[in-house]
């Protein structure tokens, strides 16, 4: 106990005398929760569009009310023949060109089928379909209404539609996207800055020509890999206090559920984070080496194979089995669960589960690596 001690003190100095460190692990993972929190974003709002009104009449210019009335679209101007739109899109100064035909007003009045064009910019395919989708919505409020005073002009009674929608949208009704975004960007940050710093702290002893100290010492390499690991515990749950402090002061992001749940998630997560960045620690001899192995270990995984932005049931098979292997898939399982859902112990214990045994998983492989040269 007073080896662990030892090298637990010791590399609470050594973080004191290193602010590099310290930083990465508190600092810069707050920064970037503010920068990605604003700049990451899958709300699609402020639709620019260009408008080509050849009916010229009450009805069509009702349409346009109902265009523009609503926040997801923004004029870009009016057009005085179809030629122009090619110019528009192509220059990205306009995302969608609405083209209503001159006898949009007669077909309404007859109860006809009126037909309006949208030109839509499909160089970017989810705005795309997002746009698309809500021109379809307004197009399907406009035929209601105009059914409806096509039926009143005639003295029939106002038919009521056959089926209707109530949506109801649970944990997220403002369907905001950095509800979604925030709990997925703290796994893949805290999983950033704790390998990183804790995958150069072995590997510095090596480069510094100190480990041939510990070598000699009766040291066993769970006390070594222990005391390596605790303190960067201690700054981790610190980091995730800040970043949760910020969460909910810049973005509203409360925590819904049990902060016990939380509580233990961010220790497996930690334990398993941690036990990455000393096992990459241990198999290299280079702080430059061990950087890059934690950089490509942590960031490309976490953006791609944690569900932070992709869904991971669309990936391919062999991605989602690979997926597995990744901590803050897990993670942000639980943050989302807890945090946005108010998820029981229940629905979670998989994930924490999976923290736990790749958290042994990884402190094993270092404790053996470390045995080798202990």
């Amino acid at each position: 106990m007073k080896r662990f001690w030892a090298i637990f003190k010791k590399e609470l100095r050594q973080i004191g005398r290193d602010p590099l460190s310290l930083g990465v692990l508190v600092l810069i993972p707050a920064l970037l929760l503010v920068m990605y929190g604003y700049a990451l974003s899958f709300d699609v709002k402020h639709i620019r569009v260009a408008v080509l009104d050849e009916s010229r009449t009450p009805e069509s210019r009702r349409l346009l009310d109902a265009l523009f009335g609503n926040p997801y679209f923004e004029a870009a101007g009016t057009l005085a023949r179809r030629a122009e739109a090619d110019g528009l899109l192509a220059g990205g100064r306009a995302r969608a060109v609405l083209i209503i035909p001159q006898d949009y007003a007669g077909n309404l009045a007859r109860g006809a089928v009126a037909r309006v064009q949208v030109l839509v910019d499909g160089a970017d395919g989810n705005t795309a379909a997002t746009t698309v989708g809500y021109f379809e919505a307004m197009a399907d409020r406009v035929t209601r209404q105009a059914r409806q005073d096509v039926l009143q002009r005639a003295g029939r009674p106002a038919a009521l539609p056959l089926v209707t929608l109530e949506p109801r949208v649970w944990f997220n009704p403002e369907l905001e996207s950095a509800r979604f975004l925030v709990p997925g960007l703290i796994g893949m940050l805290m999983m950033l800055s704790a390998v990183i710093a804790t995958s150069l702290s072995i590997v510095r002893e090596k480069e510094r020509e100190t480990i041939e100290q510990l070598l000699v010492s009766p040291l066993r390499p769970e006390e070594l890999v222990l005391g390596k690991t605790l303190p960067y515990v201690m700054i981790g749950l610190l980091t995730m206090a800040l970043i949760l402090f910020l969460g909910w002061v810049l973005f509203g992001i409360v925590v819904r559920g049990s902060w016990l749940i939380l509580g233990v998630g961010t220790l497996l997560f930690l334990f398993a984070a941690l036990g990455m960045g000393v096992m990459i620690s241990a198999v290299t001899r280079s702080q430059l080496m061990a950087f890059q192995l934690a950089l490509i270990g942590s960031l490309l995984p976490s953006i791609i194979l944690s569900g932070l932005i992709f869904p991971i049931k669309n990936m391919p098979l062999v991605l989602q089995w690979i997926s597995y292997l990744v901590v803050p898939r897990h993670f942000v399982a639980v943050l989302r669960g807890v945090i946005l859902k108010d998820a029981p112990l229940s629905a979670l214990w998989p994930s924490l589960a999976a923290l736990l045994a790749l958290g042994l998983l990884f402190n094993l492989i270092a404790a053996h690596k470390m045995k080798k040269e202990l």
